[in-house]
């Protein structure tokens, strides 16, 4: 990133999880912002969605690239395996979801939650890296912060997920309503613990094929941004018939 610098900025939801660092990568402006915090303090559920994307959106972010730990609930998504999503299933129970909760409703579309075009750059990119890779995939996010137990882990599967997270939702929810493109990279980093013949799920796991696979993301994603156009897109216009009231 060159002319990297770090933007303190507060919404009207609060404050964001960290600064933003903005900059340029390939001549594309970029805002990155920490989730969970700079040195990942705040857990799953404490996370302010809201304030991350509408301070996104007030940098004037027309595009999200995500990235997300997961656990593979599939035996074809290997640990260290990236997964583009495509769908997702809620479980998550105590987050804000929506920026219309006084006032206005909105009942934003999420057929297809994923932005379609960002998808298609990742996967196209992945290929040409020769990376392990999966262009779809259908995300359960749990509300966290624990790992789950292998009844819900065996569930999960038999719902046909492939893979379980707890950051997803409500952020893709949220991104639709600003009028953003967004878009996942899911790191495969385990089993969870449905799997016989693996360990179950740990933190130490999930940290060690992080590690193992942050150069790989960050490579991929260098070379993504600079493919992104800012064309037409219906993740942009959901918005503009969603809203009842005010």
């Amino acid at each position: 990133m060159k002319d990297a610098k770090e933007v303190s900025v507060s919404t009207k939801f609060g404050k964001p999880s960290s600064h933003l660092t903005t900059g340029k990568i390939s001549n594309v402006d970029v805002a990155i912002i920490a989730r969970h915090g700079k040195n990942h303090s705040i857990m799953p559920s404490s996370v302010n969605f809201r304030a991350n994307i509408m301070a996104l959106k007030e940098q004037g972010c027309t595009h999200i690239i995500a990235t997300s730990a997961c656990g593979s609930l599939k035996e074809e998504i290997k640990p260290g395996d990236l997964v583009f999503l495509d769908q997702f299933i809620d479980r998550t129970t105590k987050r804000a979801s929506t920026f219309y909760d006084a006032d206005k409703v909105c009942h934003i579309p999420m057929a297809e939650p994923f932005c379609l075009k960002l998808r298609k750059i990742l996967a196209e990119t992945a290929a040409e890296m020769k990376l392990e890779h999966h262009k779809e995939g259908t995300v359960i996010t749990i509300e966290g912060p624990r790992f789950s137990t292998k009844a819900e882990s065996h569930l999960y599967r038999q719902w046909n997920a492939d893979v379980i997270n707890m950051s997803t939702v409500p952020e893709v929810v949220l991104a639709r309503e600003a009028g953003i493109c967004y878009a996942v990279v899911a790191m495969s980093t385990d089993y969870d613990c449905w799997h016989s013949t693996e360990e179950g799920v740990n933190i130490e796991m999930v940290l060690k094929i992080m590690k193992q696979n942050a150069e790989n993301v960050k490579k991929l994603l260098l070379a993504s941004i600079p493919k992104i156009k800012h064309t037409e897109c219906q993740c942009r216009e959901e918005i503009k018939t969603a809203v009842i009231g005010g």
